[in-house]
């Protein structure tokens, strides 16, 4: 990596601070409508569907828009695009004050949505400045500004009953256009884009960023990011809502109890990250899903009353999840997810290092599409089956394909490099992670999850 030759650990240090900040900013903002949204559906009268679709309507804005800044960021580097964009947003979220109508609401979401692109800006500008074997856990701190959802769940509903949900956009149009200044004032551009200025050469095209997508693999990686963040952002979104229905507390209750899982699912990216650094992507996916598994299980189960026959006569009882079991279990749900977030992204600069910013882009484009969808979803299965525990049956089925086929495509590209585990393949489990040596050497075969190279094609 010539391009960092020069760069000191201080340089690295401000960069991922001030990149850090922002992206939490940014993403406190992109959550808003979990909190001001149940304001807004009692002002308007919203079902359950038109809830999820206006609270999931900046997700579809900041996934979409992800695929672009990325390819813009590494055309026109991260300090350009992550200021301008921020600029943008907060203007957004200003005029969102001045909107009445519920179709308002939804065009102005549109526009509040482009604060969740910034994540991709943020990925490619922070990658620049690390060598691989630091990426893992530079990025998963810069992931940990998902904190961002756990401060507007804090603070949100305080602003909101104190001075009521206009002024509360407002003031996150403040914050937001202070940290864009601030970001620009005090931030340096990326070591690789001044690297390619010097040198007088030209940005990879956008046809040459977005080859990699062809390649399977990539989609896959989307798959999970699908659940681990696209889920994080839905659930962060939904659970206040959630809350309020199925257990009759307070908004601002509501949005505390959020907040205890909307924290660990993003702090402890970081630990993800480094997690990943040392014992494998992998291994790290792995955990996440089996341990989402059990966790959703439990969530799922909706109470049931039951009646057995006993010797003198029948005997009734029910069982139901308590507030506090829910509580607990959706923070250890959002503590394995962000273990599976930075995992997720630790593949990335290793596989595709010319093209952080386009798979990044797409992978973060998917994920978030989770967050859009997801939501709609959640009220579209309560408002049929009126369980409130069916937002979580939707999410097992969901990790439960993504487990099978990431377990499939590992036993397929075991058994094509060793045949021999192909009359074994009931004995033991997949190696769970390739030696470090394979990338540092640099022969990876072609296959499933080997680093991307020109014309190679992944095999699942």
């Amino acid at each position: 990596m010539k391009h960092l030759e020069g760069v000191t650990r201080p340089q690295q240090i401000r960069a991922l601070s001030l990149s850090t900040l922002a992206f939490t900013t940014c993403f406190a903002v992109w959550t808003i409508f979990s909190i001001i949204g149940i304001k807004i559906k009692q002002d308007l009268g919203l079902n359950e569907t038109q809830f999820g679709i206006l609270v999931a309507t900046p997700i579809l804005t900041g996934s979409i828009s992800r695929i672009f800044l990325g390819i813009w960021t590494e055309q026109f580097g991260g300090r350009r695009v992550f200021s301008l964009l921020m600029l943008v947003t907060a203007a957004c979220v200003f005029l969102l004050s001045y909107v009445e109508s519920y179709a308002m609401f939804l065009v102005a979401a549109l526009g509040v949505g482009l604060a969740g692109g910034s994540f991709i800006v943020g990925i490619a500008y922070t990658s620049y400045w690390f060598e691989k074997e630091r990426q893992g856990t530079a990025l998963g701190i810069f992931g940990a500004g998902n904190a961002g959802a756990a401060v507007t769940n804090f603070a949100a509903p305080f602003l909101l009953l104190a001075l009521g949900w206009e002024q509360t956009a407002v003031i996150y149009a403040i914050v937001l256009t202070v940290v864009a200044v601030g970001f620009w004032v005090f931030s340096k551009e990326d070591p690789l884009t001044l690297s390619r200025r010097g040198q007088g050469g030209k940005a990879t095209s956008a046809r040459e960023q977005l080859a990699p997508l062809k390649h399977l693999q990539v989609w896959r990686f989307a798959l999970y990011y699908f659940f681990v963040f696209g889920a994080f952002v839905a659930l962060a979104s939904y659970l206040p809502r959630y809350y309020v229905g199925a257990y009759d507390v307070s908004i601002a209750v509501a949005g505390s109890l959020a907040a205890l899982y909307t924290l660990p699912a993003s702090v402890f990216r970081a630990l993800g990250g480094w997690m990943s650094d040392r014992y494998g992507a992998r291994s790290i996916m792995y955990l996440t899903f089996i341990a989402s598994l059990v966790c959703l299980f439990l969530l799922a189960y909706p109470e049931t009353h039951y009646v057995v026959e006993g010797k003198e006569g029948q005997i009734a009882f029910s069982l139901a999840m308590p507030l506090w079991g829910v509580v607990v279990l959706t923070v250890l749900l959002g503590f394995f997810m962000s273990l599976g977030k930075a995992a997720v992204y630790k593949h990335i600069p290793v596989y595709y290092p010319e093209n952080v910013g386009s798979v990044g882009g797409l992978v973060g484009m998917i994920g978030g599409l989770g967050g859009f969808f997801l939501p709609i979803l959640f009220g579209v299965v309560l408002d049929l089956t009126g369980v409130w525990t069916s937002s979580y049956m939707v999410l097992f089925v969901l990790v439960a394909v993504s487990l099978i086929w990431m377990h499939g495509a590992i036993r397929r590209m075991e058994r094509s490099r060793v045949p021999e585990l192909g009359e074994e393949r009931y004995r033991y489990l997949p190696e769970l992670q390739e030696p470090s040596a394979r990338y540092a050497a640099g022969k990876a075969a072609a296959g499933d999850d080997a680093p991307s190279r020109p014309g190679q094609q992944a095999e699942a």
